[in-house]
């Protein structure tokens, strides 16, 4: 159970559409074996699919080294139900150092790599998918792009990303409502992006704890649409300082709903001065050009705004 926010996420399931039946375990928790070995810096063999900290491809997850070691510093079990307030509070401090530690290891493996991974998030139906779909068929051509899906269940995301031609993988984390710097972690060992390509990660949509769990991402995207309400940066402000860029979604459909822009803004701006908000519909292309740039700029690269693309379906 995660501490901070009490839901089930330990048991993650990461799946390559292409192969949905592939089994992949990193075991990022401890467990025992049936079999007699150690675990104080050689490697074993526990068969295919099997992948282990010192291989070549994706981070570690966290609480591991290179000789896939499982003393990643779990609390007591009951510590959440029986312990005191103060004891709960260690723990959450503990379970968001840990994880501090692995997005550490994830952003030295993307640096490394020249890779820029770019952590959107958002509640469920602010056009993600969308959006990642359009941005996909419009500057792939300029550089690869590989993504990184998250939800409770099912593979409807991931495979609508596989139709557009990019690598992909799954995530499904079952009862637990956002990713982590481990789930990650072992995402990439499966989705192998290529070095200097972008990696877009759509989390679980959730505009409370994904803004807690740091994945070691470049950027948080908070992306957003006309169709929730003005008022969700007072509500969750926690995830609206966070953000280093706000997209403001389905304004094709402004005409439609009662949505203060300006208010919104105002609002963002509030919780975040700095931060930057896009308005713009993946749907028509409406404002595409400023979301380009600004991913340009974020991947240190420049590139002319694709024009003449059919839009994505929304």
């Amino acid at each position: 159970m995660c501490a901070t926010c009490g839901c089930e996420g330990g048991g993650a399931r990461v799946t390559d559409p292409a192969h949905p039946d592939a089994h992949h375990h990193d075991h990022p928790h401890d467990h025992d074996h049936d079999h007699d070995h150690s675990h104080d810096g050689h490697t074993h063999d526990h068969g295919a699919g099997h992948a282990h900290a010192g291989d070549d491809v994706g981070p570690a997850p966290s609480g591991t080294d290179e000789g896939h070691r499982h003393d990643g510093g779990r609390a007591p079990d009951g510590a959440v139900t029986t312990a005191a307030a103060t004891e709960t509070l260690t723990l959450e401090q503990e379970v968001l150092a840990q994880n501090d530690v692995g997005a550490a290891r994830n952003r030295g493996w993307f640096e490394g790599r020249g890779i820029l991974a770019v952590n959107l998030m958002s509640s469920p139906g602010s056009g993600k998918t969308t959006l990642l779909e359009r941005t996909i068929a419009d500057l792939a051509e300029r550089r690869e792009m590989a993504v990184v899906e998250g939800d409770q269940e099912t593979l409807f995301d991931a495979e609508r990303i596989r139709a557009t031609g990019a690598k992909v993988v799954q995530i499904n984390t079952g009862s637990g409502c956002h990713l982590d710097a481990d789930m990650l972690a072992r995402g990439l060992r499966v989705l192998e992006p290529t070095a200097g390509s972008i990696v877009l990660i759509e989390n679980v949509g959730n505009l409370v704890c994904p803004a807690l769990f740091d994945l070691g991402e470049a950027a948080k995207v908070v992306i957003m649409s006309v169709t929730e309400g003005a008022d969700k940066p007072l509500k969750y402000p926690h995830m609206f300082r966070a953000a280093d860029l706000v997209v403001l979604n389905k304004v094709d459909l402004l005409p439609y709903v009662d949505f203060d822009v300006e208010r919104c803004i105002a609002d963002a701006r509030r919780l975040n001065p700095d931060v930057e908000v896009l308005p713009l519909s993946a749907t028509t292309g409406e404002g595409l050009d400023a979301w380009y740039a600004w991913l340009g700029a974020a991947g240190d690269c420049r590139w002319p705004t694709p024009r003449g693309r059919a839009p994505a379906r929304g």
